[in-house]
């Protein structure tokens, strides 16, 4: 651990100096790229240097427990430090596992009704407006891409990009069947169902991600269905790209003009075949990820909201809360945080 933090000081102290360079200074290109490798050093960094300070100050008050009139005083010291220093060390070993490269992408949201008729349709205009919330606490922008509206509420399909700080280190651990159990409101006899809607996260793609040949696309356009202001259904802006190499096929039909809509296919289209290819290379490496969808039936479920008890519970890492109903207003940091302690101490244990 202290080789790598050297190594980390090292490289932290060569690039501040470069950054005051005038030859740096005056190319944006090489201080952005420079100044985000420093803000990703900068915690282990300081961590480091709390770490050499109180080792330091161990060093000395271990010579004064000798000293006969602050010997008591120095005991006392060096238990304290030593808590800090092994507190501080378990820190430091968080901070220093491997990476997700994708952490610091934004996300396009996918969310689809899937076992249950028109209550898991409803279920998940729940669970979109849930993240919709959770976002807005976050600070984040939610730019629509495709909505299917359900007659009884709700979507069978709808699509939605997260833009912001760090959105997919939050919401990674979301992909999945979620379900839900409750009285729907097409219900006449008051009997409690059980539904589910499936969502998938998926990191957003720049082109230098993923090369995509143009020869590969077949374009369609068509008149937009949904809402969108006057205008909407006027125009054939809709735009639905099929990838022929793979099938993959992606729409969008909420921008006025068929050019945005042609770029939010794009994005969607970047972002699938995205992740096809991180699940392609995590096989390959012997690592292979479970399936972030599965079928969506009621079985393959990773979290459970009960609404009778007010609960919620994460069948992943057996964690409950009888807040559900704070946590369909968008309250979800404690879940999350509650799956990225467990997802880190996988790691320390030598797990993926």
């Amino acid at each position: 651990m202290i080789e790598r933090l050297k190594t980390i000081e090292e490289k932290y102290i060569e690039i501040t100096n470069e950054l005051s360079k005038p030859e740096v200074l005056s190319d944006i290109k090489k201080i952005t790229e420079l100044s985000k490798t420093e803000a990703s050093l900068k915690s282990a960094y300081e961590a480091y240097q709390k770490l050499k300070k109180i080792e330091e100050d161990l060093e000395q008050s271990k010579e004064l427990t000798k000293d006969p009139d602050l010997g008591e005083f120095a005991k006392e010291e060096v238990t304290r430090l030593s808590l800090e220093k092994e507190n501080l060390e378990k820190e430091i070993e968080v901070m220093l596992l491997p990476k997700d490269p994708n952490d610091d992408k934004n996300v396009i949201v996918e969310i689809r009704g899937a076992a249950g008729g028109d209550e898991a349709n409803i279920f998940a205009g729940d669970l979109y407006r849930m993240y919709t919330k959770y976002a807005e606490k976050q600070g984040w922008k939610i730019e629509v891409i495709t909505e299917e509206h359900s007659d009884a509420g709700g979507f069978p399909l709808v699509e939605f990009m997260v833009k912001g700080n760090m959105v997919y280190s939050k919401l990674k651990y979301e992909s999945g069947s979620h379900r839900v159990q409750r009285v729907p409101v097409t219900e006449t006899q008051g009997r409690v169902h059980t539904s589910t809607a499936t969502v998938l996260i998926m990191p957003e793609a720049e082109e230098v991600d993923i090369e995509i040949n143009p020869s590969d696309l077949r374009i369609d356009v068509f008149r937009s269905s949904g809402a969108g202001g006057q205008g909407v259904n006027t125009t054939d802006s809709a735009v639905r790209i099929t990838h022929l190499p793979t099938g993959t096929v992606v729409t969008s039909q909420n921008e006025r003009s068929q050019i945005q809509n042609k770029e939010k296919c794009m994005q969607v289209l970047r972002a699938r075949l995205y992740e096809a290819k991180l699940n392609e290379v995590a096989e390959e490496l012997g690592n292979e990820r479970r399936s972030k969808i599965g079928t969506g039936d009621r079985s393959e479920k990773i979290r459970t909201y009960n609404y009778p008890q007010n609960r919620v519970t994460d069948h992943r890492i057996g964690y409950t809360t009888k807040n559900l109903d704070r946590v369909m207003e968008g309250n979800l940091d404690d879940i999350i945080e509650a799956l990225i302690t467990e997802d880190q101490n996988q790691k320390l244990r030598g797990q993926e």
